[in-house]
């Protein structure tokens, strides 16, 4: 160690050296999970501090970031429905009221309070609907029609709606369903009217095959893990006109979920059968061309991501997986 600097460190010295290098080759055992040119997100190993608390299968994850809250929807018996944290992973509270089987969850934040938007695939009294709840759980409003699946607008039904992204000005998109009988993208206005509505079962322009999750970037456009296709389809949010679609980084196994950075610089993807979240460039303005991945992480046999969510104010990247049956958090470097 003494040849490759340019003095004879003293002890403390030398002890300094030793724990730098050390330290290095555990940073590079860490991180190599990763693959990519540069590591952008490190496992916060701490997080939840009390993982007991996943008691079920968890199938999505919601991030409150105006409140440093979390909330996480798992399924199973006797078990509570939703579990709320802190940013910190501290437990806060659950509730189970009205939730069948939750398949999609998403927190709604405005100038005068917030709400919790899940999406219930159950085939019981409270099933095949997309319901608001307050952040402790009182149940506020009910789409679709509770117990019966169908395909209608007047009134609106659901066959397993798997997925809900709500705009700050109230207008809602819905992708349903999780493999019934609709395969459809909707939008509605925030008073639950049908603004425009594209999809049909198929693998052509503008159909889907199990439409599973549903965001929208800061450049006016919808994006769709179209699943049973392995591919992501692009939509106009004004018009609902199709704008493109991405498969080629899919041929191993089709995206379960799409959520933005807090930049809109990168689409991170998971990938449930490969057990892979997947980091996409995502296209400015303009052309959607082709997808690249950038970065991914391998995460561990039978984890299985379903869904994921992004701290739109701290960057922080929640995934909620349903083999492992945990919530995991990964913070940028």
């Amino acid at each position: 160690l003494s040849a490759a600097v340019s003095f004879d460190p003293t002890l403390m010295e030398f002890n300094y050296y030793i724990f730098i290098l050390y330290s290095q080759v555990l940073k590079a055992e860490y991180f190599s999970p990763w693959k990519g040119d540069q590591q952008m997100y490190k496992l916060d190993i701490g997080w939840p501090k009390t993982p007991e608390y996943f008691t079920g299968q968890t199938f999505c994850v919601a991030v409150d970031s105006l409140h440093g809250l979390v909330y996480v929807g798992q399924r199973g018996d006797n078990v509570p429905k939703v579990l709320v944290f802190s940013e910190e992973g501290y437990f806060l509270h659950s509730w189970n009221d009205t939730v069948e089987m939750p398949h999609g969850i998403f927190v709604w934040n405005t100038a005068i309070g917030s709400s919790v938007w899940i999406t219930d695939v159950g085939t019981g009294k409270y099933g095949h609907t997309v319901k608001q709840y307050s952040p402790l759980g009182k149940l506020m409003q009910v789409l679709g029609t509770p117990g019966n699946a169908g395909s209608s607008l007047i009134p609106l039904q659901f066959d397993q709606p798997a997925d809900i992204f709500v705009e700050e000005t109230g207008e809602i998109y819905i992708v349903d369903g999780d493999g019934g009988m609709n395969n459809r993208l909707l939008k509605l206005t925030d008073d639950y009217k049908e603004l425009w509505l594209t999809g049909t079962n198929g693998s052509g322009i503008g159909q889907f095959k199990i439409p599973h999750s549903v965001t929208v970037d800061a450049f006016g456009r919808v994006w769709v893990a179209d699943r049973g296709n392995k591919r992501i389809q692009v939509f106009d949010k004004v018009t609902g006109e199709w704008l493109g679609s991405w498969s080629g980084c899919f041929s191993e196994d089709g995206p379960y979920s799409v959520r933005f950075t807090a930049d809109y610089k990168y689409l991170i993807v998971a990938q449930l059968n490969i057990n892979r979240l997947a980091i996409l460039a995502a296209p400015p303005v303009g052309s959607i061309g082709d997808c690249a991945i950038v970065h991914s992480v391998q995460l561990a046999d039978e984890t299985k991501p379903h869904l994921v969510d992004v701290d739109m104010r701290s960057g922080a990247v929640y995934v909620a997986e349903i083999g492992a049956q945990q919530v995991q958090k990964y913070v940028p470097l």
